[in-house]
């Protein structure tokens, strides 16, 4: 009697909804977040797709009002990053919580499981924004049970080495930076996507 060949496993189709942080804004097209993401993922031997649904500029709202085409039929999970746009235009953290909350809700309808990319509000917006804008992130998380990776751009702002020109944005040596810092992140959000479909 012979053995069966095993099932080869089912590439995961992940969807990294965001701004221009996810976008790759000022970078080559292999240099931004989604395909350093999905070269990292596969060097580890896992079978993942990551989509590029980043649009420069974009908002929690935006990225709302956008999710169901923006993530195609099929997609196993998405990571999102937003917010950052929110906080630098100073937008009222209970729109930018409020657009997330939106956004999730449809991801969910969907039976779409997602991870959140947290954002930090720069300190000039005052102690008082900050400490209600940079809630958003921990608490969703908590309340929705999903995994959070507290601070996208964390080991990258501030490092002028990480950043163009304009400070906001990561080289290509900063996005490396991210998903190193991310990665494992990821792969804990993978496994939970390969538990919920067993």
């Amino acid at each position: 009697m012979g053995l069966r060949p095993a099932k080869a496993a089912e590439t995961v189709r992940l969807v990294a909804l965001g701004d221009s942080l996810t976008a790759g804004y000022g970078l080559a097209r292999p240099d931004g977040f989604a395909p350093k993401l999905e070269k990292a993922l596969q060097a580890g031997g896992r079978s993942v797709t990551v989509a590029n649904a980043g649009v420069s500029g974009d908002t929690a709202s935006g990225g709302a009002d956008r999710v169901d085409w923006s993530v195609p039929e099929g997609s196993h999970g998405v990571i999102v990053e937003l917010g950052a746009n929110d906080m630098l235009r100073g937008v009222d953290p209970k729109v930018t919580r409020a657009a997330l909350e939106r956004l999730l809700d449809r991801l969910q309808t969907r039976r779409i499981p997602a991870m959140l990319a947290g954002m930090r509000a720069a300190p000039n917006l005052g102690p008082d924004y900050r400490q209600a804008f940079d809630r958003i992130y921990p608490d969703l998380a908590r309340e929705r049970g999903l995994l959070l990776y507290p601070f996208f751009l964390e080991g990258v702002l501030g490092d002028r080495t990480l950043n163009l020109q304009d400070g906001l944005h990561p080289t290509a040596k900063g996005v490396e930076a991210i998903v190193a810092g991310i990665l494992p992140s990821v792969e804990r959000f993978l496994d939970q996507i390969a538990a919920a479909r067993s």
